[in-house]
């Protein structure tokens, strides 16, 4: 019996591992990642306002800038040249988190589609206390990189840097404010409007890393405001920078 015993148990462990090199075919290839000739990237950072006036000022950790883009490279100069062009599409979402508890709202002496930078007592009312105040601006972006691939010979692998540009149309702009009144009730203040933004952005990017994960840079080239809309008729420009992931 134990003999017996002994051969079924090892013509079971034999078979069982007939299985497993059977079952263990790879779901995906490098590093986990599916290998489909495309990039869903997720973009995640921080947001600072470049030539703003001394009396805006943000909170660093509050602004923050969040992106989902999809790109396609394609090689030029050969496949082995190691530089390809990526275009491709998203969206992007960027807070600013104003200090001193101050936000924007329309300025009627400007028109509808203008901003002033207000305390949010002068606004609000005295005796609040804030909770939550924040200003969102999104936009529909069209990246377009160059990207140099150190592995010539399989771009899903090895270091790779890219420059290129990034054009934006904006299609929303809110602030949102939560507080408490002098009653003590809790109130919640989303205000949609354009607040005298330029509808289209554009400036450079830079991008540096790996295929699954990398560093990324956003230079706003044009104002983020119109001409005499924005607040103390500032001339800032919005700069970006974070990490990332490909998802594929």
């Amino acid at each position: 019996m134990k003999k017996i015993f002994g051969f079924l148990l090892a013509f079971s462990l034999v078979q069982f591992a007939f299985a497993q090199d059977e079952i263990k075919t790879p779901k995906v290839p490098i590093g986990g990642r599916p290998n489909i000739p495309a990039d869903l990237k997720i973009e995640v950072g921080f947001n600072l306002l470049n030539n703003r006036p001394a009396d805006i000022s943000t909170n660093f950790f509050g602004s923050r800038s969040f992106n989902i883009y999809y790109q396609y490279p394609i090689s030029i100069f050969g496949e082995s040249s190691g530089i390809t062009f990526d275009p491709g599409f998203g969206i992007s979402s960027n807070k600013f988190a104003f200090q001193n508890e101050q936000n924007l709202f329309n300025d009627p002496t400007k028109g509808p589609e203008s901003s002033e930078y207000l305390e949010l007592t002068e606004v609000l009312g005295d005796d609040i206390q804030v909770d939550k105040n924040n200003f969102a601006i999104n936009y529909f972006d069209i990246p377009l990189d160059i990207t140099y691939h150190v592995n010539k010979d399989n771009y899903a692998k090895g270091f790779r840097a890219s420059i290129g540009a990034k054009v934006g149309v904006l299609y929303n702009a809110h602030s949102k404010i939560q507080y408490t009144d002098a009653d003590g009730l809790e109130r919640k203040v989303k205000d949609s409007q354009n607040y005298g933004l330029e509808k289209i952005r554009y400036g450079l990017s830079l991008k540096a890393g790996t295929p699954g994960f990398y560093v990324w840079s956003y230079i706003g080239l044009n104002k983020m405001f119109q001409e005499n809309l924005g607040p103390f008729n500032t001339e800032a420009q919005q700069v970006s920078f974070g990490i990332a992931v490909n998802l594929f």
